[in-house]
């Protein structure tokens, strides 16, 4: 016997009754967002601490900065999530340890710092290629008008780095939300999680994952629209033409 499809399965109850099948994956679809803003504001503060670091004059600053990358870009996501989710609560004193443990959204929490910090390393390569490629002339002209660093950093490196990184840290936010779904092996019920119990209890797989399918492509088209308006914001004329080539 052939799939019976059902899409009317999205509007019958769920087991744990209140709510159809389509609210619950609207209630993951609500989690994944949240999971996936919290974690990118985190990517991005620890990423543009990274990538300033890895090009300061200190050397034992960039060689911090550079050991952070290593570690947390070549760790598996899913490795790092349970690193953070079961061992650095035994690691902790007990009282921490317990707190931690008894956190009522703890893997919505820890799903955010761990996909936060495994893209910040990311992004901080990302800005650290940004800096390093742009003039010499520039650092040399902020020095020479008396700028300290943290003023040249501020007024003339980042601002120019970070117009030119901008359309892949827009691959990095689209991996941030796909990333996610890892959180699953972790309880978080995210839109992943929530599809996979629908076909769980329905036995309508298709219907389920292809629902989520949807919505993912959606939300990530959202994103991919609201950074290419960003980037033109940005923009300073003269510097781009059209199609984004300098």
């Amino acid at each position: 016997m052939g799939y019976q499809w059902n899409w009317g399965v999205l509007l019958e109850p769920s087991p744990d009754g209140g709510q159809t099948y389509l609210q619950m994956l609207l209630d993951g679809l609500t989690i994944t967002v949240k999971t996936a803003g919290l974690a990118w504001v985190l990517a991005l503060g620890l990423g543009l601490a990274v990538g300033v670091a890895r090009t300061l004059p200190s050397a034992f600053v960039r060689s911090l900065g550079a050991v952070y990358v290593e570690v947390f870009r070549n760790i598996p996501l899913i490795v790092q999530m349970f690193l953070w989710y079961f061992v650095v609560p035994e690691l902790l004193p007990t009282s921490w340890g317990d707190w931690i443990k008894q956190l009522p959204e703890g893997s919505f929490y820890t799903a955010a710092l761990s996909i936060g910090v495994y893209m910040s390393a990311r992004i901080g390569e990302q800005l650290r290629a940004g800096i390093e490629a742009l003039p010499k002339g520039q650092r040399q002209a902020g020095l020479a008008l008396g700028m300290r660093l943290p003023q040249l950093y501020r007024h003339v490196l980042l601002p120019n780095a970070l117009r030119m990184v901008l359309p892949t840290m827009t691959s990095d936010c689209l991996n941030t939300i796909k990333n996610t779904s890892v959180a699953l092996t972790i309880g978080l019920a995210d839109l992943t999680a929530q599809a996979h119990a629908m076909q769980e209890f329905s036995f309508q797989v298709f219907e389920a994952f292809l629902t989520a399918t949807v919505a993912y492509l959606v939300l990530n088209l959202i994103v991919i629209v609201a950074m290419r308006a960003l980037e033109r914001w940005v923009a300073i004329p003269g510097r781009t033409i059209k199609g984004g080539r300098a």
